[in-house]
């Protein structure tokens, strides 16, 4: 169990490593909204991995896989979801500059638990992660080893690589938080996350894989 840990773990933290939607959450997150909300955005994400990790060790994910119309449905939900979020944003970044705080205050959650939610939703609509774990876990399951505790323990290094680049990324945006909270900037980054966002969405849309 220990080999095969150690070797996910190097393919997941470059996985990790590579800008995506949960990057730009977690940081649009730590500057919109706080640090907690930051980090329970993070957890979110991390629960909504926990899930496809689970789901794939016990074969929801090859289901999805396999079955086109269950896979179909569950990415246009998910398109549709990522482009409402991102429409939100732009609307945001456009904004009279007197206005984007309260925009901002409006589209980010501001409790917890919809900070939360929000990285949660996003990542279980999102049938790509279910589309890597199903193809990766079976290269890491060792022989002998129960497949839902080896898919959640290959699921929780993920986590754990993760809320570290996560930290790195709040703390990161904390230091710089006076001059990333100027209204251009601001603007700026509501710009660039919501085109982000709305391009996986579209991505996602028509993606026939």
């Amino acid at each position: 169990m220990l080999h095969a840990a150690l070797s996910f773990a190097v393919v997941a933290g470059l996985l990790t490593l590579v800008p995506g939607l949960d990057t730009a959450l977690v940081l649009r997150a730590a500057l919109s909204s706080s640090r907690r909300c930051a980090f329970a955005t993070a957890i979110g994400i991390g629960c909504g991995t926990l899930v496809w990790g689970a789901a794939a060790a016990l074969g929801v994910s090859v289901l999805l896989t396999a079955s086109e119309v269950a896979y179909t449905v569950l990415r246009i939900v998910g398109a549709i979801y990522l482009a409402w979020m991102g429409i939100g944003m732009l609307r945001a970044a456009f904004r009279h500059p007197a206005a984007i705080f309260a925009a901002a205050v409006d589209d980010s959650p501001r409790t917890l638990g919809g900070a939360w939610s929000r990285g949660l939703g996003t990542n279980l609509l999102n049938p790509k992660i279910g589309v890597f774990y199903v193809a990766m876990l079976p290269q890491f399951l060792p022989d002998g080893v129960p497949h839902l505790l080896m898919g959640c323990t290959l699921a929780m290094v993920h986590n754990l690589e993760g809320m570290l680049w996560f930290t790195v990324i709040i703390c990161a945006a904390s230091f710089a938080r006076t001059w990333l909270n100027r209204d251009s900037v601001r603007r700026a980054m509501d710009a660039i996350t919501g085109t982000v966002v709305v391009g996986f969405g579209v991505k996602l849309a028509i993606s026939n894989e």
